[in-house]
């Protein structure tokens, strides 16, 4: 998936850059790719969301999966550098309350 760049591992974190958009079309293959990164090495997961321009409601509940995962194995999940359009549905969803979001 072209949206998704796995940036390796440091500091104990599994570190993942998106750019793009991630929405209904592509996000089982956003799921995918991210629990096969994951399933390499468990870890807390970092989204870096720099070049994310664009998300719907199915990429918002696919972080959520994707949480609700790392949490069961006692990791943490984040996100950084979202845009201020982006960050404003984490926010109006309150998923700020479950997930980091920086």
């Amino acid at each position: 998936m072209e949206e998704m760049k796995i940036l390796g591992r440091e500091n104990g974190n599994l570190k993942i850059a998106l750019s793009g958009e991630v929405d209904s079309g592509n996000a089982d293959a956003f799921y995918e790719g991210v629990l096969a990164a994951y399933a390499a090495g468990a870890a807390n997961i970092v989204f870096d969301c720099a070049e994310l321009d664009f998300i719907d409601s199915t990429t918002l509940g696919t972080f959520v999966k994707i949480l609700k995962r790392v949490k069961t194995d006692g990791f943490k999940m984040s996100l950084i550098n979202l845009k201020p359009k982006i960050k404003k549905l984490f926010l109006i969803c309150s998923l700020n309350s479950i997930m980091e979001i920086a």
